[in-house]
């Protein structure tokens, strides 16, 4: 299932286009290792870790497919994980249909072909919650110590993935908890230096808004990545969760190989502490994020949620294999009808404009004539424009640099516009977002500033999804001279009367 798992996740490519964050991932991989440390003092600094693991793979290429293998071999590695996860929580048909379950989530195949951090973080969680397991089960020192490499995995692979790790408090009991305190307070202490990091660079997200409450309501297909196959799984996970309160026995798991392992009975109190905290592995992140949105910084996102997708498909897949007659042919039925569900945001994921910042479609809209200029509403929109464009380009009137401002991803630019633009009577101006955000108000600067400059927009289109790209092609105001109006031949009063 890892391999299948993997598989999904990379044809998630498909024909998706690198968008902003990616390039974003190219740009701070791709400087010195000093330039990377510079970066990570002024902006992304939690994001380090995994920028560094980056600055050494893209010393082989930086080819779409190059850049999202690493996040696809992560959900195989996620996957493998949580079926083995399954067969120490309930069977060997639970971790199976649970990993079966992952596989077809439209949320992995995005992720899973994604150059960002985000399917790092599932892995690591997954990995946290199996080593738990193990650590717990039969305690010792070498387990515990995987189990605080796999926390400090957590931390490292992205700052609200911790938001997943208090779950693990529901698995406390007399037995382990000095060693467990330790092992999370050894293996947390990333979070604690990446958090502060995070916090004294909030301005770098201050572009989310403030979310309510209402937002869980969108929760199971942030977790998903589809509505409707977000919704049933969330109602059977919830049924699976009180599978492994009643669980009793695990008669199908053989633990690590170990002889005698096989057939242990899963006691009550253990089955409760687990159920307690699968459901906390799914519904913790959401509620604490939102908490730090409205205590801290607007940081509600669905990406920041991902950690959850395999919660998700744990939970159902123990729920289908408690099912007391034909759990096989009901977990077949369950992977079928989501898949059938999923479908139209699979294939949506897949799609040019998969990951809803479609500069190839920007290129081709783009008709450049000789001395035509070009102006970019966000600085960074430029990197995606040098990654694509394979033709003539207008003229970059306002770039003064090839190399990416050490303390962010845009790039060092002439501030008077007028000036810049001098002589040409054509310019195109492109931005991140709708029409209105662009020709309406002064979210976009830029745009108002081509306007001031004597231009006004004669052509514009947006890449349909949101929030986009547009495309403005502008032109210079005719200096109209007013009309003269012919002047009135006097009439001649004949000299004959």
């Amino acid at each position: 299932m890892a391999l299948v798992a993997g598989a999904v996740a990379f044809s998630g490519t498909g024909a998706a286009t690198l968008n902003g964050d990616e390039l974003a991932t190219i740009s701070a991989a791709s400087r010195s290792l000093a330039g990377l440390w510079e970066l990570a003092r002024n902006i992304d600094g939690h994001f380090l870790p995994y920028y560094l693991f980056m600055h050494f793979w893209v010393k082989a290429g930086t080819a779409e497919l190059w850049l999202r293998l690493p996040s696809a071999v992560a959900i195989g590695v996620a996957a493998w994980f949580l079926a083995d996860l399954g067969r120490r929580l309930h069977s060997v048909r639970a971790g199976v249909i649970g990993a079966a379950l992952f596989a077809i989530l439209p949320s992995v195949s995005y992720y899973g072909a994604f150059a960002r951090s985000y399917a790092f973080a599932a892995a690591a969680v997954v990995f946290s919650f199996w080593a738990l397991h193990r650590a717990v089960e039969r305690p010792g020192g070498g387990r515990w110590v995987t189990y605080g490499v796999a926390v400090a995995l957590v931390c490292c692979t992205h700052l609200f993935a911790v938001l997943a790790l208090p779950a693990h408090l529901a698995l406390v009991r007399r037995g382990v908890l000095v060693r467990m305190a330790v092992a999370l307070g050894i293996g947390g202490l990333p979070a604690v230096v990446l958090g502060l990091v995070g916090f004294g660079e909030r301005h770098a997200i201050s572009w989310i808004p403030q979310r309510g409450p209402e937002v869980w309501l969108k929760f199971p297909k942030m977790a998903a990545g589809s509505t409707w196959a977000g919704v049933l799984l969330f109602v059977v996970a919830l049924a699976g969760a009180v599978v492994l309160w009643k669980s009793t026995a695990g008669r199908d798991r053989r633990h690590d190989g170990d002889s005698g392992s096989a057939g242990r009975e899963l006691g009550a109190g253990e089955g409760r502490r687990w159920a307690v905290a699968g459901v906390g592995w799914l519904v913790l992140p959401p509620l604490l994020l939102l908490a730090v949105s409205q205590l801290v910084t607007p940081a509600y996102v669905d990406r920041y949620l991902f950690v959850t997708a395999p919660a998700l498909a744990l939970l159902a897949g123990v729920a289908v294999a408690g099912v007391p007659r034909f759990p096989v042919p009901a977990g077949v039925a369950l992977v079928l009808v989501g898949g059938l569900l999923a479908a139209p945001d699979q294939v949506t994921v897949r799609e040019e404009n998969g990951r809803f910042e479609n500069i190839p479609w920007a290129l081709r809209v783009v008709k450049a004539e000789p001395e035509d200029a070009i102006v970019y509403g966000q600085s960074q929109l430029r990197a995606g424009f040098d990654y694509y464009a394979d033709a003539a380009m207008p003229d970059d009137v306002l770039r003064t640099g090839d190399v990416p401002d050490a303390d962010g991803f845009g790039y060092p630019e002439r501030s008077e516009v007028a000036a810049a633009l001098k002589g040409r009577d054509r310019v195109w101006v492109v931005w991140r977002g709708t029409k209105q955000a662009g020709l309406q108000g002064d979210s976009v600067p830029r745009v108002a500033q081509v306007r001031q400059a004597g231009f006004e927009p004669v052509s514009v289109k947006h890449s349909a999804d949101l929030p986009g790209l547009t495309v403005a092609l502008f032109e210079r105001k005719s200096e109209r001279k007013p009309e003269r109006k012919p002047a009135r031949t006097p009439t001649r009063t004949s000299a004959r009367k």
